[in-house]
């Protein structure tokens, strides 16, 4: 439905994007994940039509598009810190509704209807500055469903949300996108999020489509080492080792079938010991035998492991772990 060609985007001479293809089809949802300043949110954008790629081509079923014309109304973004009206939430529900002409019975029972599914009828009342920063994006993302749009784009809508209300929105979309031909594409910093309701889960890396799997993603400052490949480099509190011969600004990938899971630390050769606590645990896959096991080692990391694995380890939330893997498991980009 809705696809990027060959795009290259520039801020002030800086590339911020470079995509040979990014699609989002007909009805599908599209996770894409990635550190900050990766090139999420220029991306969501450009697909909503609101700049002009420096290089490449917007479609929209097929067709090229431009910023400002009649396709604008079929795609609606809900950015990070959405902006409301200084008027009441009714009214900034209300609002695309009655700019392309509803009748107002028909404007009535459509604010309703959203609003009651988003759980923020009690809101209806209120003003802006009455609002806090989760229950304006809950406002943003009723005002966006209200107008029906046939793609709808959502920057980190959960950022400010509590689990609860987080839980109500993707629920919201996923009864949306059964009621009619929908397709989402939601930028999250949230991995578990955007494997729970995503159909497909995309990474970004400095502006392109990560070749590795979205976890494990951390930018860091490579420094050089004294002798050899072998860097050190400081992600949350701890140290992770890799082979290259990098230095500098640096992603670091660690692919989650490349960790080792174990209550003890393990005799052998790997650099990266980390100690830490079990802080989630999710089936993924149709066939259920794939678990991702997610822990605080001084940084959140997740690795794969079969259910076998969980039950002889018995890993729970809470249980102590030991993340291993090595330093040449350590993808650097």
């Amino acid at each position: 439905m809705l696809e990027l060609i060959d795009v290259r985007h520039e801020y002030d001479g800086r590339v911020v994007l470079h995509l040979d293809r990014f699609a989002v089809p007909p009805g599908a949802a599209v996770a894409v994940v990635g550190p900050n300043g990766s090139g999420k949110s220029t991306l969501l954008r450009l697909l909503a039509l609101l700049e002009r790629p420096t290089q490449g081509r917007v479609l929209l079923d097929g067709a090229i598009v431009t910023p400002g014309g009649a396709a604008r109304r079929r795609v609606t973004l809900v950015e990070q810190r959405p902006m409301l009206f200084r008027a009441t939430v009714r009214e900034n529900v209300a609002f695309g509704l009655q700019v392309r002409g509803i009748r107002r019975a028909d404007v009535n029972r459509r604010v309703e209807n959203v609003a009651a599914r988003l759980g923020i009828t009690p809101l209806l009342g209120r003003r802006r500055h009455e609002l806090s920063d989760g229950e304006v994006q809950r406002v943003a993302v009723a005002r966006a469903l209200a107008v029906e749009p046939d793609v709808l784009l959502l920057d980190e809508p959960a950022s400010s949300a509590d689990r609860a209300a987080a839980l109500t929105l993707y629920r919201t979309l996923a009864e949306e996108r059964t009621r009619r031909p929908l397709a989402v594409c939601l930028a999250s910093h949230q991995l578990e999020d955007a494997y729970r309701w995503a159909d497909d889960v995309r990474a970004l890396t400095d502006g392109r489509l990560s070749p590795v799997t979205p976890e494990n993603l951390f930018r860091v400052e490579l420094m050089a080492a004294p002798s050899g490949d072998l860097k050190h480099a400081c992600v949350g509190t701890v140290e992770i080792a890799a082979m290259t011969d990098r230095t500098g600004p640096a992603i670091l990938a660690v692919p989650p079938t490349d960790i080792f899971v174990s209550r003890e630390p393990l005799a052998s050769s790997a650099r990266n010991t980390f100690h830490g606590r079990v802080i989630g645990l999710a089936r993924r896959g149709s066939g259920g035998g794939a678990v991702h096991v997610t822990a605080d080692v001084g940084v959140e990391l997740i690795a794969v492991v079969t259910e076998e694995a969980v039950r002889d380890l018995a890993l729970t939330p809470g249980t102590p772990v030991v993340f291993s893997f090595k330093a040449s498991a350590v993808r650097v980009f």
